[in-house]
């Protein structure tokens, strides 16, 4: 369900996504998505510092960058009450001492009431 891949959040201001995307996948990126501020280049987890490397010689600022596990698919969940379910268990995971990180595959985070 989830890959292991190099995720790196990419700040896009005063810089060009276009340039941004040839200059990652020049670098050995997989994807490239970009938003409005900023972009997200995904990478294998082999190739992750090249490319942070590569970017950052290029003066790129990163907003993240990470060796994540990316889910195959995702999931919305649209019912209120599995948002509100959903959000508690989030918090409790990250409250939790014990665990390190909590992947999971829910495509509209945003909306969980926290």
């Amino acid at each position: 369900m989830f890959t292991q891949k190099g995720v790196i959040v990419v700040d896009l201001e005063d810089k060009d996504p276009d340039q941004l995307m040839m200059d990652a996948l020049d670098a050995g990126a997989d994807d490239f998505d970009a938003g409005e501020d900023a972009a997200e280049v995904v990478t294998s987890p082999e190739n992750f510092t090249a490319v942070c490397e590569a970017l950052e010689k290029k003066g790129y600022t990163f907003v993240s960058a990470d060796v994540a596990m990316v889910p195959s698919t995702t999931t919305t969940l649209t019912d209120p009450d599995q948002l509100v379910q959903m959000g508690k268990l989030l918090d409790a995971l990250d409250d939790d001492d014990d665990v390190q990180n909590a992947w999971h595959s829910l495509e509209n985070e945003e909306d969980l009431d926290r």
